[in-house]
């Protein structure tokens, strides 16, 4: 088959610079004069940033207690022992007491820590109802699959909120109180709970239905709490723009962690006399012990830290940084030894000719 000029030409490319691939272009030439300062310079740069961040880490200061309740490891083990790995009496409760000998920086954030909890489980991850938790009616009441066992109750009432992840929902709680004269009274200290969650979290990902009779209780009519909960989600807060699917305890918690050992924001301690952060002093944290560990061999802590610029305590990204400033400058270094070893050998060569 032969094709005609004027056929060969329609299905040709126009003949500009651009289709015809003459545009000027740069390619870098990669010699030793150019490579090893790029080696060099990263590395300093990365050693550099590295030495800011491991520095800035260091500067911020956490006080941590484990209150797992494991035998010898304070008051809380009276809960834990009660609880025998499942789920403790109701309403036990145990308290920490610390000293302070000088002001505790703020802002000061109070976190729990959960090790050996792995919210990166594959079929834990995906046991929710994002549908759900945005509000939609039809998924309040028809729950996906994926949130089985925890989809209908034993009298086959849809749960919500549905999945395994809500039915973990960490829920202890704490107080902390300051005793600012030696055999003074204890004052409580303010603890901000607001705006714990994402932004996007709170305003975007996370709805509750539509209220039925200004009520959100019947709202959420005809459905059942998940098992592990001792009230409806509808009941998690006295607040009504704290409550239902936009709990901020309950948005923080549903954001699953990507390691077992993890960490979520409970309060900020940023009000009254306390903006400056904690006055020295004595301390005491109201402990309630409500949530088993024990069982999968976990630990709980309460975690007190303050942050730098950039943010919490996390020693691994100057670390790294470090490391790499320190490989480059050392890959700089072989290649350097490298290059003038066979530049000296191709000057004898060429003197030779």
């Amino acid at each position: 088959m032969t094709w005609s000029a004027s056929a060969r030409g329609a299905h040709q490319p126009d003949n500009t610079a651009f289709t015809q691939q003459r545009l000027p272009a740069w390619q870098p030439l990669l010699s030793a004069g150019i490579t090893l300062p790029l080696f060099f310079c990263a590395g300093l740069a990365f050693i550099g940033l590295g030495l800011g961040l491991f520095y800035s880490s260091n500067g911020i200061k956490e006080l941590e207690y484990d209150y797992t309740g494991y035998p010898g490891t304070g008051n809380c083990s009276l809960c834990a022992a009660e609880g025998q790995g499942r789920a403790p009496p109701p309403n036990c409760s145990c308290a920490w007491y610390f000293s302070l000998p000088e002001l505790f920086p703020g802002p000061v954030y109070l976190y729990y820590e959960l090790s050996n909890f792995y919210q990166n489980n594959r079929r834990y991850g995906v046991s929710r109802d994002d549908a759900q938790l945005s509000g939609m009616v039809s998924a309040l009441h028809h729950p996906a699959n994926e949130c089985a066992p925890y989809q209908l109750s034993a009298t086959g009432l849809p749960i919500a909120p549905c999945g395994a992840i809500a039915n973990s929902l960490f829920n202890d709680t704490f107080s902390l109180w300051h005793q600012r004269q030696p055999g003074g009274p204890y004052v409580e200290v303010p603890l901000d709970r607001t705006a714990i969650a994402w932004w996007t979290d709170y305003h975007v990902k996370f709805r509750n239905p539509p209220l039925v009779n200004g009520s959100l209780a019947l709202a959420f009519r005809g459905t059942a709490r998940p098992p592990n909960w001792h009230k409806p989600v509808y009941e998690l807060s006295p607040d009504p723009n704290n409550t239902g699917f936009i709990n901020q305890d309950f948005v923080v918690w549903m954001r699953t962690a990507a390691l077992p050992t993890f960490r979520k924001l409970y309060a900020r301690i940023r009000q009254g006399n306390y903006s400056a952060g904690l006055p020295r002093g004595a301390y005491r944290v109201n402990i309630t012990y409500n949530y088993p560990v024990r069982a999968f061999g976990g630990h709980k802590l309460i975690i007190f830290s303050n942050i730098s610029w950039m943010g919490g305590k996390n020693p691994f990204l100057g670390i790294a940084y470090l490391v790499v400033g320190s490989l480059c400058i050392l890959v700089g270094f072989v290649m350097l030894v490298v290059y003038i070893r066979y530049q000296d050998q191709d000057d004898d060569e060429n003197d030779d000719e």
